[in-house]
């Protein structure tokens, strides 16, 4: 087995895998960002693995299965030296805009089978629950997901978007090893209680979309002008019209601590997520995308980037002046159910 030793290595949740202190996020390489080249995409999973990046974050519903197919090749070649997670829940079908939950047992055991099937393995590394169905009692999903990890097909299981009541109720039914949900400089709601949640239960967190969908990056001075006809982010709140104007200005201080420290913006972000896990005594494993080998290099250096005091003071404001809300449709994230309970 080939050992990397470029980023940290932390243990996923008590008992956990041992994984790079920093994922790839793989959804990416398949849909939603526009064209998608897949000879970069296999050159960027080397380089990733290369630099100590161990976990590979996919799903189900990414291409409708073909992310799933696409890295099968990558984990028959490297299955004892990566980590692999995938996700069941969100539904889909012909029509476009069509997004559907699922969290009953029958559908879990269907989900499992496809995926292994899709990525040519026989066992699961990390499954999450991609969203929660509320009509759907937490222990009869996780109990069948519990099922898997007794039959081999699973070896840890993982919640995506669940509040911290949520995760304390599944924790108790079989030990979650990982909750993963969007957490960055841009979105805190996690910190109301899922993020106090997981560090009392020895749960890592697993931030997705970390740069805040690359909008952290600095990289859009016009979203909507910036993004191709294909890039599901045309059509996110954050993105379009004034919403993208005002939130490209909260970048300036961003951009002020970047250059003090000869960063990119990107950096800081990452750099911001690590910490402020820290603060709550959690381990986290972000897992930024991207498709190019170059950004994997620029990502994984923001493990070495320590913040200070009046820096993260200065970033602090920020996740409260954002405008527009993360999805379209929010009834599906936890922030939503915590809303409705209060």
């Amino acid at each position: 087995m080939t050992q990397h030793t470029t980023i940290e290595q932390v243990e996923l949740g008590k008992g956990g895998p041992r994984v790079g202190v920093q994922g790839l996020g793989c959804m990416g390489m398949s849909e939603f960002y526009g064209d998608t080249d897949e000879a970069a995409a296999r050159e960027t999973l080397e380089a990733a693995l290369a630099l100590g990046v161990t976990l590979l974050d996919t799903a189900d519903v990414y291409g409708r299965g073909r992310n799933e197919e696409f890295l099968a090749p990558f984990v028959a070649a490297h299955r004892n030296e990566i980590t692999l997670a995938t996700k069941f829940a969100i539904e889909r079908s012909d029509d476009p805009h069509y997004r559907g939950v699922r969290n009953d047992r029958a559908y879990i055991r269907q989900a499992v089978g496809a995926s292994l099937r899709r990525l040519g393995t026989e066992v699961i590394d990390l499954y999450y629950m991609h969203r929660r169905d509320p009509a759907v009692p937490l222990a009869e999903s996780v109990g069948a997901m519990a099922e898997l990890v007794q039959e081999g097909k699973v070896r840890h299981l993982g919640l995506s978007e669940v509040t911290g009541a949520e995760l304390r109720e599944a924790h108790a039914v079989h030990p979650i090893a990982a909750l993963q949900s969007e957490w960055s400089l841009f979105s805190r709601d996690v910190e109301r209680s899922a993020v106090g949640a997981a560090a009392e239960l020895g749960v890592a967190f697993v931030p997705y979309s970390p740069l805040g969908r690359g909008f952290l990056t600095g990289a859009f001075a016009d979203a909507a002008a910036d993004l191709s006809e294909g890039d599901f982010r045309r059509h996110q709140p954050r993105f379009t019209g004034e919403n993208a104007r005002a939130n490209a200005a909260l970048l300036a201080p961003v951009r002020e601590v970047a250059r003090a420290h000869g960063a990119s913006p990107a950096q800081i972000a990452l750099a911001w997520v690590q910490q402020r896990a820290q603060v709550h005594g959690l381990t986290v494993v972000p897992i930024p995308g991207t498709r190019k080998p170059s950004r994997l290099a620029e990502n994984t250096a923001a493990t070495r980037i320590t913040l200070s005091p009046a820096e993260l003071a200065l970033l602090e404001p920020i996740a409260a002046q954002v405008a527009g809300d993360r999805y379209p449709d929010m009834s599906f994230t936890s922030a939503a159910r915590e809303a409705d309970s209060r």
